[in-house]
């Protein structure tokens, strides 16, 4: 007699049905920059703060939860994400202003909070034109770029946490440190209200329009993720990069690339795991070289295949 196949359901399966979309075995590498990577277990795209809260309430507490954004600052490995993966998309994007405020949703852009606040002459938000991201990894990681920084015009933020509880932080209480805060690991920033002050409008649109073109001037414009490494104290990451001879290395079609070697680019096929062999070859090389760690920045998750 044939012994029956075990059939192991999927995690889908295990799940309440929300409002937004859920979908098993979604593929991330293409919702990444690198374009690299495998699939989520699940990804759920909630419609809105309320249907994220109650699907976190009665998610089961073995199923592991990973938040991701525009995948611009994160390395997706060849075997995927475990559990559940959360993109904050179309309910999360909404920009509103309310004075000298900004208000914006988790799910938008940088960039688009920066033009918001330019076409209402509000001044003091340019510097997010030179993120690219969203607003909701910006508040996760105080980000920052060109003289500016996340925590110097936060005033407030709301969150979720793993039980489904909405919570509303002041800046103040965020503990900000240099591309980091002490919020709760399991917090998933759903909003946050940035304070601008009212300035000239063609001057807010020139320092924009700067920003853009000392990114187009300095960085790679292919398939990358950003800033690879955080820059050590007293030093600047490229430089110790280059300094070590690094600049072009490539492991298979992972390459240090030539324009900024603090960023890493994918020149068409490269894997996840050449992407990530390259950054630890690169911090081995800047460690014999000059005697300090490299940490990263970008962002790695899932497993290997």
């Amino acid at each position: 007699m044939m012994a029956l196949a075990t059939v192991h359901p999927h995690l889908i399966d295990r799940l309440v049905k929300p409002r937004g979309r859920l979908v098993a075995d979604a593929p991330l590498g293409p919702q990444t920059w690198f374009r690299t990577g495998g699939p989520a277990e699940v990804l759920f795209r909630p419609a809105d703060v309320e249907d994220l809260a109650s699907f976190l309430a009665a998610l089961p507490a073995d199923v592991a939860v990973t938040v991701l954004g525009v995948g611009s600052n994160l390395l997706v490995r060849d075997g995927g994400v475990k559990g559940v993966v959360i993109r904050l998309m179309r309910g999360f994007a909404a920009i509103t202003v309310d004075g000298r405020d900004v208000v914006s949703g988790a799910g938008a852009l940088d960039l688009n909070v920066a033009l918001t606040a330019r076409d209402h002459a509000l001044a003091g938000l340019e510097f997010l034109s030179g993120i690219p991201g969203t607003i909701g990894g910006a508040v996760a990681m105080n980000g920052g770029a060109y003289g500016g920084e996340l925590s110097q015009v936060l005033v407030s933020a709301e969150a979720v946490d793993r039980a489904g509880v909405v919570h509303r932080v002041g800046a103040a209480d965020m503990g900000f440190g240099y591309r980091h805060n002490e919020a709760p690991a399991d917090w998933i920033f759903t909003s946050a209200r940035l304070r601008a002050t009212p300035g000239d409008q063609l001057a807010i649109a020139r320092r924009i329009a700067e920003i853009d073109a000392a990114r187009t001037e300095s960085q790679p414009r292919s398939r990358t993720g950003g800033s690879t490494f955080v820059n050590p104290p007293g030093h600047k990451a490229w430089e110790l990069i280059d300094r070590a001879g690094c600049r072009g290395l490539r492991i298979g079609e992972a390459q240090v690339s030539e324009k900024h070697c603090n960023f890493l680019i994918n020149l068409g096929t490269a894997t996840a795991a050449d992407i990530e062999a390259l950054g630890e070859e690169v911090r081995r090389r800047v460690f014999a070289h000059s005697g300090v760690r490299l940490e990263w920045e970008i962002k790695r998750i899932g497993e290997a295949a």
